[in-house]
């Protein structure tokens, strides 16, 4: 299942050159059109209306302000399901850091993804933050996510999760300054300066946080890596456009 959140439409660069070139090469041909010696005016003035507005939109709105993503997989549900249009405020981040319970789409770091791509996920934890999960089992244990101590109350979870984090036989975890060390199942992860966790909606079938991990041969074991750099922020995802059912804002 893919993970990503990806760019809709006009997501390659040559894409649109070509589309501003269409507009321009409009604009060189109406006025040599005697057919059009009516209408020319008109014609003219939405051409024009439309190259401008291609240049805002590639150039300043786009890459600095907004920017429309689509939903290829379940990893986010019930709060995102497959083919949600999303508008990514691309902003925000300028002006303050991402907080916790924030819906927001990533460069997935290569722990995540071996390729370049870009994944939403909901924010659990930020610098300073103490998280462990603990697996929820019916009737006998209340599971979940513990932030600093406390089991949080997420209603926009598709299940409680099915996993303990770290596992319950312990795990291998790749810090920051690229030590090693041994996670107990007791432990808690520690949210380091400069790096976010994150985690799907969908807890038991997403590509996250305490799923990312890469294999080191001299350990010979999986070596876990949870933290998601600041820098590949991309935006916080606001709300969802389509389709019209859909339309609401996101939290």
């Amino acid at each position: 299942m893919s993970e990503s959140a990806t760019f809709f439409a006009f997501d390659n660069t040559w894409e649109i050159i070509g589309l501003v070139g269409v507009i321009v090469a409009l604009r060189v041909i109406v006025p040599r059109v005697p057919a059009l010696s009516k209408s020319r005016a008109a014609i003219l003035e939405f051409i024009d209306s439309g190259l401008i507005a291609a240049l805002l939109v590639f150039c300043l709105l786009r890459p600095f302000v907004i920017q429309a993503f689509y939903i290829p997989s379940g990893s986010m549900e019930p709060t995102l399901i497959e083919n949600d249009r999303i508008l990514v405020n691309k902003f925000i981040y300028f002006f303050r850091e991402p907080r916790a319970g924030e819906i927001m789409v990533f460069n997935a770091p290569p722990q995540a993804s071996k390729t370049n791509k870009d994944f939403i996920k909901r924010v659990v934890g930020v610098p300073g933050d103490r998280l462990q999960v603990r697996r929820h089992i019916a009737g006998v244990q209340e599971g979940g996510l513990i932030r600093n101590g406390q089991l949080l109350d997420e209603p926009y979870i598709a299940e409680p999760p099915a996993y303990y984090w770290p596992e319950v036989t312990g795990q291998y975890v790749k810090m920051n300054d690229g030590d090693v060390q041994w996670f107990a199942p007791e432990d808690e992860y520690v949210v380091p300066d400069g790096s976010l966790i994150v985690m799907g909606d969908n807890r038991n079938h997403s590509n996250d946080s305490h799923a990312w991990y890469d294999y080191d041969p001299q350990v010979g074991e999986r070596l876990y890596d949870p933290y998601m750099p600041r820098e590949n922020v991309l935006g916080k995802a606001m709300v969802i456009f389509w389709p019209p059912q859909r339309i609401r804002i996101l939290h």
